[in-house]
């Protein structure tokens, strides 16, 4: 039980290193975004729209992906409204030829794309068997198979013009086991090897102006648990979200001070630390709280594939709350 002080004294020396950094660290020049042509998938909904119109008010040009045509064209006319352009481009992101088409039309309308981030993302909940294989290779491929497209569709960009900033949207569940949600685990982890792995190859390439960032949310209140395919035969949902700002603000941040990972707020941070000082015990913990707080606590709901095969039209918010 050494372990347990340890755990005990994270929140406090998690709160100073963060007091500590955040004197260290200059503060970001929004400005260097001005202008700038920016790719965002999943962007009708959630993080992706929060980071849309963030980055809309710091002056970037917005090229706008997700599945939902009238959703995205209606953050199209919100951001044009802020004073910067954008191109609303609806596409699945596991679709080579419509990603393809994204990452040209963006060239086209822009002539360069500065930055892009994989941001698309669903959910499943429920026993891994229980689930049904249609829905879990369904959610790889948006998950996994969408960031790798849009990955080499930026890097092979970048690497012509010399310069771009990518960030793929990752979650501390890439690094730590959440039981109930196997295949997005799974996902997540696949995109923070993928990220690790570009790094290196980034490094030999010796191409400094190119420059990737994976991101790691905690849970967050967004529409995905409104969309959630779930299979327990309640409501998927946690009591313990963090607001979709935070991930937002890092996301911006990614893209102006650009850093190898980035494990977004404490709740992430403490799960993470907790996870590598004491795995087994850490596991055994979430395992048992994810029982009950995402599943026995929630009011009852019908098995549902949520968005998951189909998009759902519903739910256009950043906050799931207001979903």
């Amino acid at each position: 039980m050494r372990t347990l002080p340890l755990l005990l004294a994270l929140p406090a020396a998690l709160a100073l290193l963060n007091r500590t950094s955040s004197r260290r660290t200059s503060r970001p020049d929004r400005q260097q975004l001005n202008g700038r042509t920016i790719v965002v998938t999943g962007a009708s909904s959630g993080v992706g729209r929060g980071v849309a119109l963030a980055l809309a008010r710091h002056g970037a040009n917005l090229v706008l992906a997700a599945r939902r045509t009238e959703a995205l064209e209606a953050l199209a006319v919100e951001v044009q409204a802020l004073g910067v352009a954008a191109l609303a481009v609806p596409t699945d992101v596991a679709d080579v030829a419509q990603m393809t088409a994204l990452a040209e039309q963006a060239e086209q309308r822009f002539g360069r794309i500065d930055g892009w981030i994989n941001n698309a993302g669903v959910v499943a909940v429920g026993r891994f068997e229980e689930i049904p294989l249609d829905d879990h290779l369904r959610l790889l491929d948006t998950n996994v198979k969408g960031v790798v497209i849009g990955t080499h569709l930026a890097l092979q960009r970048f690497r012509r013009q010399g310069y771009g900033r990518l960030v793929n949207v990752a979650s501390v569940d890439g690094e730590i086991p959440h039981a109930y949600q196997a295949s997005y685990s799974a996902s997540k982890a696949a995109v923070l090897s993928l990220g690790r792995v570009l790094q290196q190859e980034l490094r030999r390439g010796r191409q400094p102006n190119i420059q990737l960032s994976t991101v790691l949310p905690w849970a967050l209140d967004t529409p995905i648990w409104g969309h959630a395919a779930t299979y327990t035969g309640h409501r998927p949902d946690l009591p313990t979200k963090d607001t979709p700002d935070k991930a937002v603000q890092a996301i911006v941040k990614a893209l102006l001070q650009p850093q190898k990972e980035i494990t977004v707020g404490y709740k992430a941070k403490m799960a993470y630390w907790g996870h590598r000082l004491a795995p087994e015990l850490n596991e055994r913990f979430t395992a048992a709280a994810v029982q009950r707080a995402e599943i026995d606590w929630n009011p009852i709901k019908a098995d549902t594939s949520g968005n998951l095969q189909q998009p759902d039209q519903a739910g256009r918010t950043i906050r799931g709350s207001n979903f």
